[in-house]
């Protein structure tokens, strides 16, 4: 279906992303020219690849956290076929439903939730010529994600966005099938081609008067979860654990981390959590997507002035010594790879 022209011009929560970058590149000139370099966020996050330009390893990534943070990830090289893959599963435990996903990925880029082996092989016939990550389904029924950055030489940090996602639901009226309650939705029907192959099993179910169905749970934009802004959860207590956390992670100074949780008092204490993924530099501050608390020009300036707190760490790092900046040919040519990059997926799953 269709989205009516009017409510894609009017809805800034859907436009392109360029819109909420080009607007602001004078300013990344203007932090450039004080820090006398392009590549000053380079040193922002040493403890990363790129310090998390969107071209690193999730998985080595993965691997700076304490274990007990994170999902069970098996790391599956491109070209592995299923039998191959089959046994590192059950080695480490890893059960049906399960997610895979891009080693190198952003904007929830094609992750996916498997419930069986022939979905792994359709899935593994399509994309294993790229590297992926294989992690166990966490099944806590709420995911955040917090931004935060801690100053070099601070013991203190700041969280400075809290995004709480909601997953696309539709709710019963007791006469209705899944696939026509999608259709009326005006949130689902935006999805429609995705979450008809999603639910195809039960696309002809008829949910009772007010039954809740979520239809995805995977927590991306893109595939259609709400981003609510949480930022009124900020608080002392919740920033005290980020920094007892980060003091864990070793070079990791800024950004956003995605966490699946049972509830907010719990994950405070530091109690039934994991950490989905750990982002640097690329990260956003996602609750500007919450067209409800927000506007367009809040955004650019929330995104400003996270790009501010790019080039006081990058710089301050750089003093200390414990970061160095990139040259120009090494961003340009970052840049081409990411291009290189998204294309090959493009292309595997256009052709797939």
């Amino acid at each position: 279906m269709r989205i009516p022209i009017f409510k894609k011009i009017t809805n800034w929560e859907y436009w392109p992303s360029y819109l909420f970058y080009v607007p602001l590149l004078p300013y990344a000139f203007y932090l450039a020219i004080k820090a006398r370099s392009f590549g000053f966020f380079s040193a922002v996050n040493p403890g990363i690849e790129g310090s998390g330009n969107g071209l690193e390893s999730k998985y080595k990534t993965l691997l700076l956290l304490p274990s007990n943070y994170c999902p069970i990830s098996v790391f599956i090289e491109k070209g592995e076929n299923l039998e191959n893959i089959l046994p590192k599963i059950n080695k480490n435990n890893i059960e049906f439903p399960l997610i895979i996903k891009p080693d190198i990925g952003f904007r929830g880029l094609l992750v996916t939730k498997i419930k069986d082996e022939a979905e792994l092989s359709g899935y593994l016939k399509k994309y294993n010529s790229i590297n992926l990550i294989i992690q166990e389904f966490v099944d806590y029924k709420n995911e955040c994600g917090i931004f935060y950055h801690r100053f070099p030489g601070e013991k203190r940090g700041k969280i400075t966005s809290i995004t709480l996602k909601k997953y696309l639901t539709v709710v019963g009226d007791g006469n209705s099938a899944i696939s026509t309650l999608i259709l009326y939705d005006e949130r689902a029907k935006r999805y429609a081609k995705y979450l008809f192959k999603l639910n195809k099993d039960r696309l002809e179910l008829i949910p009772k008067m007010k039954e809740e169905v979520v239809l995805n749970t995977i927590g991306n934009h893109s595939k259609g979860t709400q981003f609510i802004n949480g930022n009124y959860l900020i608080n002392n207590k919740l920033e005290c654990f980020l920094d007892e956390l980060n003091a864990k992670i070793d070079g990791w100074h800024y950004g956003r981390i995605d966490l699946k949780y049972n509830n907010f008092d719990e994950l405070m204490k530091g109690e039934n959590f994991k950490i989905i993924e750990i982002n640097g530099i690329i990260s956003e501050p996602t609750h500007i997507y919450d067209a409800a608390t927000g506007s367009y020009f809040k955004a650019l300036k929330s995104i400003q002035n996270h790009w501010k707190l790019i080039y006081l760490i990058g710089t301050k790092n750089k003093k200390l010594n414990k970061g160095n900046y990139t040259n120009l040919s090494y961003l340009i040519a970052v840049y081409f790879n990411y291009k290189k990059y998204l294309n090959k997926v493009n292309a595997l799953n256009t052709t797939s």
